[in-house]
């Protein structure tokens, strides 16, 4: 087995990680480390959970410290973008964990905070600058910080980070860094997109890929509940009574719905806290605390937290809403069974949500065991009677072709021009809490194998709050 002291780490990084525990290093951790350390760029190609924050993070602090040297004011050494405030503050006090032997400063900013101490912190400079790209580009107009003394640039969740629409802002970031520069690039899926920005962004990589991609953790137990809409909520709190569901993070669609949802558990007895974009950060950053020391049983949560939230002994995952995107489903129920524990999963699907779950099952690869219980549906309509579907579709298993009967979005829908948007809204650089407005799932479905027209918008037309 790979210990830590076999990648080369200096022994203040060693010290550090038999403080936080950490015996060996995870399977990333032990093929990027060593590669790092040369100053070689990186590819990693990684879901959340497998240990790439100390994959990178470890090197990046050794090559900092190694010369002595310290970040002129109004100057950053090394730049990391992350797409949520929770995800950056956890990068955050990943650095803080594994560098408290090591005189390296750090800062971390990003919206829904004062500007002015953030630009205060900056004009001293400082070595490690982990920041949400609306923000970052906020501090930079205002000239705070400038980035052509950046020596590392490590791009994280990339795949997120372009589904909440920062391309643009990432263009703009990248092309104020120096030329020469160590590049890391980090995503759990890797479209043609994200092929294409890595492929500009990377000279001569090398490839890390830790657990294949859209895959489902393997030590997750998921099941779906086939339920009526009306029965939600009530299924919801009788799956909490449950003395095993000591930690259950809990997701929908909406904003309004994860606020709906939350009354309905606060009110039926149980602590509960909700946390997406609309949110304060303090409120965020209270919720989150709550959840963590165990005096909140249920956190409900938007996507916009889905791979923002690395809490420990999350028993339960519940998908109180199946999400548009297939692949955000992975990375919701990778919020349980992390740092080698056990953990469960549970979906509700209504008749409307039968492709999604179709979908996902695609995704993963398996179908999702069906779980009974007294509120479940008794009936569960056939998805596609006609073609004898099974999850990885094959002859005879393929499903119908195109939707039918798609129409255009009316005004009060999700992606009417000027209606209501999904969560996200319109992204802010400053990445404040504007409310924007949570748009409901449709009220039917369109009966084939995709989201409908109007669901693909709602779903790509989110954007972070930065």
């Amino acid at each position: 087995m790979t210990t830590f002291a076999e990648l080369n780490l200096i022994d203040p990084l060693l010290k550090a990680l038999a403080a936080e525990g950490y015996e060996s290093p995870t399977p990333i951790q032990a093929r990027a480390i060593p590669e790092l350390l040369t100053g070689r760029d990186l590819l990693g190609i990684a879901q959340t959970g497998t240990g790439k924050t100390a994959a990178f993070a470890l090197p990046m602090l050794q090559r900092l410290s190694a010369d002595g040297k310290r970040a002129a004011k109004g100057t950053c050494r090394a730049l990391i973008l992350s797409p949520t405030r929770e995800l950056a503050a956890q990068i955050g006090d990943s650095f803080k964990a594994y560098g408290r032997n090591l005189k390296v400063s750090r800062a971390v900013v990003f919206g829904g905070v004062s500007l002015g101490k953030q630009i205060d912190i900056l004009r001293g400079g400082v070595d490690v600058l982990v920041a949400t790209p609306g923000r970052l580009v906020d501090l930079i107009e205002r000239r705070a910080v400038t980035l052509a003394h950046v020596e590392i640039f490590v791009l994280d969740e990339v795949d997120q980070m372009l589904d909440l629409g920062f391309i643009h802002a990432i263009r703009k970031i990248t092309g104020m860094l120096p030329k020469q520069r160590q590049n890391l690039f980090f995503s759990a899926t890797m479209p043609k997109e994200i092929a294409g920005l890595a492929a500009g962004l990377l000279t001569d990589p090398v490839r890390v890929e830790v657990t294949p991609v859209a895959t489902t953790a393997e030590r997750v137990n998921q099941s779906v509940i086939h339920v009526e809409p009306a029965n939600k909520a009530k299924l919801l709190a009788e799956l909490l009574k449950d003395n095993n569901m000591t930690r259950t993070l809990i997701f929908t669609r909406t904003k309004h719905g994860a606020d709906k949802v939350m009354k309905h558990l606060s009110n039926a007895g149980f602590t509960a806290a909700a946390i997406h974009g609309n949110k304060s950060q303090n409120n965020r950053e209270r919720a989150l605390a709550g959840f963590k020391n165990g005096k909140i049983l249920a956190l409900v949560a938007t996507d916009i937290a889905a791979r923002g939230i690395d809490v420990d002994a999350v028993s339960h995952v519940v998908n109180y809403d199946l999400p548009f995107v297939p692949e955000s489903y992975v990375h919701r129920i990778g919020r349980t069974a992390r740092a080698g524990a056990e953990g469960t999963a549970i979906a509700f699907c209504t008749p409307e949500e039968r492709p999604l779950l179709r979908d996902i099952e695609r995704t993963i690869r398996q179908a999702v065991p069906v779980m009974d219980h007294a509120l479940a549906m008794k009936n569960v309509p056939q998805l596609a009677p006609n073609h004898g579907w099974n999850p990885m579709g094959g002859k005879g298993g393929k499903p119908s072709g195109k939707p039918q009967g798609q129409k255009r979005p009316h005004r009060g829908q999700p992606g009417f021009k000027g209606g209501p948007k999904a969560e996200g809204g319109n992204r802010n650089h400053g990445g404040g809490n504007r409310p924007n407005g949570g748009a409901g799932a449709p009220k039917r479905s369109n009966g084939g194998g995709k989201p409908s027209w109007m669901q693909q918008v709602a779903a790509k037309g989110s954007r972070a709050e930065g």
